[in-house]
């Protein structure tokens, strides 16, 4: 059974399923659902709780699919937590999710709950997963898109009992506010608690919402990776403004960027050479949104365009390090602003690259 986040409440409140999964790759979504699930199993005598940290790939499977089986002499109900980081429980534990999700559909003493990043469209159709999704409950908690934020904020907001004015001064706050944290809803999700101890119920003003973020470091070099290979060449700028205004190493800037040119072009030769794209992308470790948007540029970038910006990752080097290059700018954030918009302007769509 496939339910949507927004639809948990309300399945809460007709009854616990012994058996939920949880995926996707935005962890403050993901922990207030699975606080939600905890929440209730408490109040209906689940009072013991197991956790178990899959890795590697002699994990001892045996132990969780035995604590699904066992309880303490101090609870009649209990909690089974599994949590698989990398969405990959190999061949035995494949085995054992399938089992374990049968057990778990006569289970009334115990809930099995599974914790699971973004999964791709293959790893969706898999035997274990299946067997996870009809048995129980998935869940697929997908990312607030960057447009969508100010909404979302608002919301969060209106859970305290505070908003912001109403027309384009509300809407400039709830900007103001999307801007700094960057798609980081945790970052956002402490910003509004901090927001309700600071000010009571009501309106906040700008300056209010300002003067209690203004100050927090929000931009990293991980999101401006996204946000380069989006094309996204106004928030680049800005994150790149933003980043050297708090003092971010410039090379630690040039290497994320520098590394995004060297797997693009790994994978476009893997590709070439007869692998498959999934294959190719698993074996430089790019996974999450980041092979989701490999996928989408690949196919916009020639051998030509990534020899050049590989060319170009490399004068960069010499330049943060003190050196000059002909045709490039001797400030180090200038020459890294030029070649972030060399890729941004690549990986864009024709259509954009055009105009």
């Amino acid at each position: 059974m496939q339910l949507a986040p927004a639809q948990l409440t309300a399945h809460l409140q007709r009854g616990l399923r012994p058996l939920y999964t949880l995926h996707g790759d935005e962890p403050l979504l993901q922990q207030e659902a699975a606080d939600a699930i905890r929440a209730v199993a408490r109040q209906q005598g689940y009072t013991e709780r197991t956790v178990h940290a899959v890795s590697g790939a002699n994990y001892p499977w045996s132990e969780v699919l035995a604590a699904g089986g066992s309880l303490s002499l101090f609870a009649d109900k209990q909690i089974v937590e599994v949590r698989i980081p990398s969405g990959k429980p190999g061949k035995d534990g494949s085995a054992a999710l399938q089992q374990m999700a049968e057990q778990a559909a006569g289970n009334d003493s115990t809930l099995t709950l599974v914790l699971l990043p973004r999964l791709d469209f293959q790893t969706k159709k898999s035997a274990w997963f299946a067997a996870l999704e009809s048995n129980g409950v998935a869940i697929e908690v997908q990312p607030v898109e960057r447009g969508a934020l100010p909404q979302w904020i608002a919301q969060r907001l209106a859970q305290n009992n505070q908003r912001v004015a109403a027309g384009d001064e509300g809407q400039r706050t709830l900007q103001f506010f999307a801007d700094r944290v960057e798609g980081n809803l945790l970052a956002a999700h402490q910003e509004i608690q901090k927001l309700a101890l600071l000010y009571p119920a009501g309106e906040l003003g700008f300056e209010q919402v300002e003067s209690a973020v203004l100050n927090v470091a929000r931009y990293d070099v991980f999101k401006l990776s996204e946000a380069v290979l989006a094309g996204q060449v106004a928030r680049v700028q800005r994150m790149l403004d933003g980043l050297q205004a708090e003092g971010e190493a410039e090379v630690l800037v040039h290497y994320t960027l520098a590394e995004d040119i060297r797997a693009l072009k790994r994978v476009k030769d893997a590709v070439a050479g007869g692998r498959p794209l999934p294959v190719a992308l698993r074996e430089q470790r790019v996974w999450g949104l980041k092979e989701k948007l490999f996928e989408r540029v690949l196919p916009r970038l020639s051998v030509t365009a990534l020899e050049n910006l590989l060319h170009g990752a490399h004068t960069v080097d010499g330049i943060v390090k003190g050196l000059k290059a002909p045709g490039w700018p001797n400030d180090g954030w200038q020459a890294l602003h030029k070649l972030a918009l060399d890729l941004c302007v690549a990986v864009a769509p024709t259509a954009k690259r055009a105009a």
